[in-house]
């Protein structure tokens, strides 16, 4: 696959958290590994990292600004784990640093700490989480697509409102306002699909998510 060039648009692949528990991450990491060389940027969710953050929280009546800091650095600690079990992967913590990742023909995943804390776009409380970053980081990169890959059922149809997916629990509560200001594709793809991610049939699978 060709890498990335000032003519062409990355795509987004959002791995969630749930992936964790999945016997499929290995095998969505072998596939965008294979195929995505110097066109996907991986998004990691928070998976039991941040689940530690919100019973943290809980426990210690820490603010929501210490909280918000701590789970993105628990989206990084996913990302490390990703990179460990497929190390041609690597990691970016800016978008400039993803730029130069897929220009060097890689797959970079991105820790969204440094880029992100304090960022006056993106207010750190709990309606914004790893489905939310990724939209933002998507409309940073100018990226062509959006895939969330998630663990949860969602019925068979060609498409599904983000509202619907929010008031499901699947996506944040804000994920639907920051799709309003991103006019980029985005999709839904249940972890299983993987077995669909192939270099011919990846722009094939998921399920249109419309505002």
């Amino acid at each position: 696959m060709a890498s990335f060039t000032e003519h062409s648009a990355p795509w987004v692949i959002k791995l969630g958290g749930s992936l964790y528990y999945s016997h499929t991450l290995s095998q969505w990491l072998q596939q965008l590994s294979a195929i995505g060389a110097g066109k996907f940027v991986i998004v990691p969710g928070g998976g039991p990292f941040a689940d530690q953050v919100r019973a943290a929280q809980k426990r210690w009546k820490i603010t929501n600004i210490h909280a918000h800091a701590m789970a993105l650095l628990a989206m990084g600690q996913f990302g490390y784990l990703l990179q460990s079990l497929a190390p041609k992967l690597c990691v970016a913590n800016s978008c400039s640093h993803i730029h130069q990742a897929l220009h060097q023909g890689q797959v970079p995943i991105w820790l969204p700490t440094t880029e992100v804390l304090n960022h006056p776009e993106i207010p750190a409380t709990w309606e914004v989480t790893s489905d939310s970053l990724a939209l933002w980081l998507s409309g940073q990169l100018k990226a062509s697509r959006l895939i969330l890959v998630k663990s949860a059922h969602i019925p068979d149809s060609s498409s599904i409102s983000a509202q619907t997916l929010a008031q499901q629990g699947i996506v944040d509560t804000a994920f639907p306002n920051f799709l309003r200001t991103i006019t980029i594709p985005c999709y839904y793809a249940h972890t299983e699909d993987y077995l669909h991610a192939t270099e011919n049939g990846i722009s094939h699978i998921g399920t249109c998510i419309l505002v």
